[in-house]
């Protein structure tokens, strides 16, 4: 498949380099070229090279000395030498040090095509299983969605159920509410887990960029077009391609689309060659793709080959009862990586948390908390570590109806910690046991609060 792989050809000798380089091209592998060892290694350094085929005895540094260089900064590596054919003994040499395979002078077509294709899979499995450990790990920051509110795990139960399929999935939300996060989970979960993620914001590039972006071109298509370049469909073969901020697609992108959809396959730009693609797409836009299609900005038949299965994100502010456990999260991810001593929040400073409207949905809150983690004096974040105050500006930021206690920062708490607790109990029509658990508070020490506020049961707060 074009640009599935990508191999980097090594060698001083240009008419042997280029001829190689030329064959593997031709068997539709991406490919580079180098002709020192410390050539070689500026490529592997600045690219996803999947295999080295490199020439055993070059100028300079040779190709065992490459050899280790390439397998000290990339492990899983694959590199086939090539040497003359009485060099044997050195190619046993570069085998024992981490070589895939080697070939001997003169290249024998056939030899290459087999040597290659089972010097990508060895990488291949290898990638495969460095894969796995780390999911066994979970030590991919950030991937792992949290929420235990009720409108999330339907989210969640819908998410999981799609992910097993290559259905296409549209995901619709407010700015941060965490679209690509999901997107990514869905790969995570999916049979194509091993294969790239390849991400793409619709909305950072011109739809004449736009279209090479995704599909690529070949040399020549236009002006500083030097060389055929692959898109992000032919990069994420076999694995997912996501597209955020669909809903800004031109309408000459949109029909593209729409093409790639229908038949799975494209064009890249300025070839008439039509290349086949497994990939599966999943989109996001913060926009009502519904409201630009009845306005005419957004080709229907797109709207519904994008939308096979629907997931919508809500907004913080409709999960408040999520607030506490990535409050958590994100203090133990910034402490950690900042080197703060932080551990926990006070319980001023939780009330103060819940009571945020968060406009900026779970990315403000991820500031916010970034913001305190460094901030913090202490152990705990208190609620002056956080901008909630109760000052002229800082009261600006909270939802309207706060209670103002002017120039008494604990009453001000006390009150809309008691709002908090009291509307949480009302919308559990008065189940205690419900209203412990989506506060965070046990059930004894819900009932001494509400204790506590009994003789002021009816004023207005």
């Amino acid at each position: 498949m074009w640009g599935q792989r990508l191999i980097l050809v090594v060698d001083d000798e240009e008419t042997q380099r280029q001829t190689i380089a030329s064959v593997l091209a031709e068997w539709g592998h991406e490919v580079r070229e180098a002709d020192s060892g410390q050539a070689a290694l500026e490529v592997v350094r600045d690219q996803a090279v999947d295999l080295v085929v490199s020439d055993m005895r070059m100028p300079g540094m040779s190709g065992l000395e490459l050899l280790r260089e390439c397998r000290r900064l990339r492990p899983d590596i694959a590199v086939v030498m090539v040497t003359a054919f009485g060099s044997i003994e050195t190619a046993v040499t570069a085998m024992k040090e981490g070589a895939a395979d080697f070939l001997t002078k003169p290249i024998d077509l056939d030899q290459l095509e087999l040597v290659v294709n089972r010097a990508l899979e060895m990488h291949r499995l290898i990638r495969e299983n460095r894969l796995l450990r780390q999911k066994l790990e979970d030590t991919r920051e950030g991937f792992r969605l949290i929420g235990g509110s009720r409108v999330m795990a339907e989210v969640l139960d819908r998410a999981a159920r799609a992910a097993e399929t290559a259905a296409t999935v549209l995901i619709t939300g407010e700015s941060g509410t965490g679209k690509e996060l999901l997107a990514r989970s869905l790969h995570d979960l999916s049979p194509r887990a091993l294969e790239k993620f390849v991400a793409v914001n619709c909305a950072a590039l011109p739809e004449n960029l736009l279209e090479s972006e995704l599909f690529g071109h070949v040399r020549g298509a236009f002006t500083g077009a030097d060389r055929d370049r692959p898109g992000r469909v032919a990069k994420a073969e076999g694995g997912t391609l996501f597209l955020d901020e669909i809903g800004d697609v031109s309408p000459l992108v949109q029909v593209k689309l729409l093409r790639f959809l229908q038949e799975r396959e494209f064009s890249p730009v300025g070839s008439d060659l039509t290349v086949q693609a497994d990939v599966r797409v999943v989109t996001a836009t913060h926009c009502d793709l519904e409201d630009l299609v009845a306005m005419g900005e957004f080709r229907e038949d797109l709207f519904y080959r994008l939308r096979v299965v629907n997931l919508a994100l809500p907004p913080l502010r409709e999960r408040r009862e999520d607030i506490p456990e990535l409050a958590e999260h994100f203090l133990t991810r910034y402490a950690q990586r900042y080197q703060r001593p932080v551990r926990r929040f006070s319980a001023e400073a939780m009330a103060c948390l819940m009571a945020q409207e968060f406009k900026g949905n779970i990315r403000e809150l991820e500031n916010l908390i970034e913001q305190a983690v460094v901030m913090a004096r202490d152990v705990v974040i208190r609620a002056e570590d956080l901008p909630c105050r109760g000052d002229g500006s800082a009261e600006s930021d909270l939802p309207a109806g706060l209670p103002s206690v002017q120039g008494d920062l604990p009453g001000m708490l006390e009150a809309l910690e008691r709002r908090i607790v009291m509307d949480t109990l009302a919308s559990c029509d008065g189940n205690q046991s419900r209203a412990a658990r989506l506060l965070g508070l046990t059930e004894s020490g819900l009932r001494y609060k509400l204790g506590k506020w009994k003789p002021v049961g009816d004023q207005e707060v």
